[in-house]
C-alpha cells in the first residue's frame, strides 16, 4: 500500500517591508544556487509501483510516498529519474529501513533499473484500458546491473524491493534512495526518502495454489547445459527458488519425461526414477513444493479439434521406445497397467503420495472430450489414489475430473456448474493464457498492472482455490528484450508478456513488474482469506459494508469488470491491514 506524507507550505509573510526583505533575500539566494541549479539537472521522484512509468512521463511532486505492508511481505517502491541532459552511469543504492526507539532496520535487496520492451502488435482484442497502443515501448523487465545510461528527457524507474521479516517491529521505517551519475561531463547526485508502514499482521505461507509452468531454458543466459547435468540442476534451483520467493507452490514435474526406461535381461520394462527425484528435490529445497503437478500423459495427435493420444513406453529389439497410441487400446492399457502401480508405490516410498496430483491431456475440449475420457478412464482403473487435474474449455467431465481449471472465461460462462463440483467436493482453480483478452484481467504487458495483480482478488471473491499459467520462461531464440510477441500455430501470435514474465539475467532469471504484482496479489489473497476467517468467527454483528467480501467487489465488480483505481486500491488495502490489526489486539 502506498500513501503519501505531505510537506508543509512556506510561511506568510506580514507587512510591506518584511515581505520587502523575504524577497530580496530570496533573490540572493536564488542568485547563490543558480550554478548548482545548472549543473544539478537531475529530477527525482516516487511513483506508485502499480504504475507504469513510460520514457516520456512527467516529474510528479506530493510528498514522501509510504508503503504500508504485512509483516512476512515483500514492499516494493518506485522512484524516478530524470534529466534535460544524458545521464551517463546512473547509479542507485537505498540506505536500510531504520525504526524511531529502536528495533532492527529493514534491509531492501539491491535496488533494480526498471528496463523497457517494444510491443510491436496488439492483443487481438484489445482493452478499453489499453495503456499505449502498440507499437511502443513498456516497462517490465527488472534489470540487475550496477548502472544504467538514461537519455535526455527520458525517465528511469528504479524499482526498490524489501522482504519484512516476520517478526519486524510494527511501525514506521524510513530511508533514502541516493543516485548519482554524470551529466555534460560534471557529477549529479539526488535523494528520495522512502518509508514503509508495518502493521502488526504477520503473513507466512499462502494458502492459495499457484503453479506456472516453466522449462530449465537456458536461451539468452550464460549458461551451458550440454552434458552437465548438475549445471541443469543448479538453474533449476535458481527458477525454483524465484517461484517460491513470488509465492508460488505447484511444480509442473514430469515423472513419464523424466524417468529412464529400459528393458531388462528377460525384456521386460523397468523404470529408473532418480532424475525424477533429483528434480523433485531441488524443487522441494527451494520451497517450490507444496504440490508436485505430474506432467500431462498425453496429447492431440493432430489439430486443435483432433482426438488425444497417450503416451506409452514399450520394449522393442531389447530397448526401451516412447511412442504415442490410442488411450482406448490394448497397448495403452498393458502400459499403464504396469506405468501407474510403479509410480504409485515410488511415490510412497518417497513420501510424496499425497502431494502429487496427475495431468491427463491440456485443454479437452467438445471434439475430443471422449478421447480424454479414455485417458482419465486409465487413471481410474490403476491408480485411483491420484487426484486428475487439467486446463479444460468444456464442463462435460463430470466423474473424470478432480481439479477443474476452465479458462477465466470459461469460470464466467459456466459458473453455476463449477459451484456445484465444488459442492461435490472437487476443486476448481482457473487459468489465464492467450486468452481471455478484452476487458478480463491477464498478465499482457499493455495492460494496467493493477489488473495482474486483481487476478487474486477474482480467485478470492469467487472462492476458487488456485491459479494457473503457462508462461513462466518460454523465451524463443529471439531475445525477449527485443522481441515481445511470438508467433503460433493458433492464434497469429501470442500477446507480449504471455510466454514468460521472467527475463534471461546472466546465469537465471530477472523478474519483470508484471511478476512482482503478481506475488502482491497473491498475498492480498492470503490478506482477504485471514479477514474472512476473524470476521466469520466474531461474536459482533459486521454490517454488510464492512464485510471483506463487501472490500473485495468494489474491486472485482464481476469477472471481466474492474475498478483499476489505484489510490482507491491502496486506501482499502490499508483498511484490510488495519482491520486484521484490530483483531490482532
Amino acid at each position: 500500500m502506498m500513501q503519501r506524507m505531505g510537506g508543509g507550505g512556506a510561511a506568510k509573510q506580514k507587512g510591506t517591508a518584511g515581505a520587502m526583505k523575504s524577497r530580496l533575500a530570496a533573490g540572493a539566494l536564488i542568485a547563490m544556487l543558480m550554478p548548482m541549479a545548472h549543473a544539478q539537472k537531475m529530477e527525482i521522484w516516487s511513483v506508485d509501483p502499480l504504475i507504469k512509468v513510460f520514457r516520456d512521463a512527467e516529474p510528479a511532486r506530493g510528498g514522501t510516498i509510504v508503503a504500508e505492508a504485512a509483516r512476512g511481505e515483500h514492499v516494493s517502491l518506485q522512484v524516478v529519474v530524470r534529466s534535460a541532459s544524458e545521464i551517463s552511469g546512473l547509479k542507485a543504492e537505498v540506505t536500510p529501513f531504520s525504526i524511531r526507539g529502536g528495533g532492527e532496520p529493514l534491509k531492501a535487496i539491491a535496488p533494480r533499473f526498471v528496463g523497457y520492451v517494444p510491443v510491436d502488435r496488439p492483443i487481438q482484442k484489445p482493452p478499453k484500458d489499453e495503456l499505449r497502443m502498440p507499437p511502443a515501448d513498456y516497462p517490465d523487465p527488472l534489470l540487475e546491473v550496477e548502472q544504467i545510461d538514461v537519455a535526455a528527457n527520458q525517465v528511469q524507474p528504479i524499482w526498490v524491493t524489501v522482504k519484512v521479516p516476520v517478526d519486524a517491529k510494527p511501525g514506521v521505517y524510513r530511508a533514502e534512495l541516493r543516485v548519482d551519475g554524470t551529466t555534460d561531463g560534471k557529477p549529479v547526485k539526488a535523494k528520495e526518502r522512502l518509508a514503509i508502514r508495518v502493521y502488526p499482521v504477520t503473513v507466512e505461507k499462502t494458502r492459495l495454489k499457484v503453479t506456472d509452468w516453466f522449462g530449465v531454458n537456458a536461451l539468452h543466459l550464460d549458461v551451458k547445459l550440454e552434458g552437465n547435468d548438475d549445471e541443469y540442476f543448479n538453474l533449476l534451483g535458481r527458477f525454483a527458488r524465484n517461484m517460491a520467493e513470488h509465492r508460488h507452490n505447484v511444480a509442473l514435474i514430469s515423472p513419464l519425461s523424466l524417468a529412464t526406461f529400459s528393458a531388462s535381461a528377460d525384456g521386460k520394462l523397468q523404470a529408473d526414477w532418480t532424475r525424477f527425484d533429483r528434480f523433485v528435490d531441488v524443487c522441494i529445497d527451494a520451497g517450490l513444493v507444496g504440490t508436485i503437478e505430474g506432467g500431462h500423459i498425453g496429447g492431440r495427435v493432430g489439430d486443435w479439434s483432433s482426438q488425444f493420444g497417450v503416451t506409452i513406453v514399450g520394449v522393442q529389439d531389447g530397448k526401451a521406445v516412447m511412442k504415442s497410441a490410442d488411450p482406448a487400446s490394448p497397448e495403452a492399457d498393458a502400459f499403464y497397467a504396469w506405468y501407474f502401480p510403479a509410480l504409485i508405490a515410488h511415490l510412497k516410498e518417497k513420501g510424496w503420495l499425497d502431494r502429487y496430483i496427475q495431468h491427463l491431456a491440456d485443454e479437452p475440449i467438445p471434439s475430443n472430450v471422449e478421447s480424454w475420457k479414455a485417458i482419465a478412464a486409465l487413471v481410474r482403473k490403476y491408480a485411483p489414489e491420484l487426484r486428475t487435474i487439467d486446463a479444460c474449455h468444456t464442463k462435460e467431465l463430470v466423474g473424470s475430473m478432480d481439479i477443474w481449471v476452465p479458462q477465466l472465461n470459461y469460470l464466467h460462462q459456466d459458473f453455476a456448474h463449477y459451484q456445484e463440483r465444488q459442492k461435490a467436493g472437487d476443486e476448481v482453480w482457473f487459468y489465464t493464457c492467450v486468452y481471455p483478452q478484452g476487458e478480463y484481467a491477464n498478465r499482457f504487458i499493455e495492460q494496467p498492472l493493477i489488473k495482474t495483480r486483481l487476478l487474486h482478488w477474482i480467485n478470492f471473491k469467487y472462492g476458487i482455490t488456485g491459479y494457473l499459467h503457462w508462461g513462466y520462461n518460454h523465451w524463443r531464440a529471439e531475445s525477449p528484450y527485443t522481441s515481445t510477441t511470438v508467433a503460433h500455430g493458433g492464434p497469429p501470435y501470442l500477446p507480449a508478456g504471455d510466454p514468460w514474465i521472467v527475463y534471461p539475467g546472466k546465469n537465471g532469471p530477472w523478474d519483470s513488474i508484471r511478476w512482482e504484482a503478481m506475488r502482491d496479489g497473491i498475498v492480498d489473497h492470503e490478506l482477504l482469506s485471514m479477514l474472512a476467517e476473524e470476521q466469520s468467527r466474531s461474536m459482533k454483528r459486521i454490517k454488510e459494508k464492512d464485510t471483506v467480501q463487501t472490500l473485495a467487489s468494489s474491486f472485482v465488480l464481476d469477472f471481466d469488470k474492474y475498478n483499476t483505481d489505484v489510490q482507491q486500491f491502496r486506501k482499502a488495502r490499508r483498511e484490510l491491514l488495519k482491520q486484521l490489526s484490530a483483531y490482532q489486539k
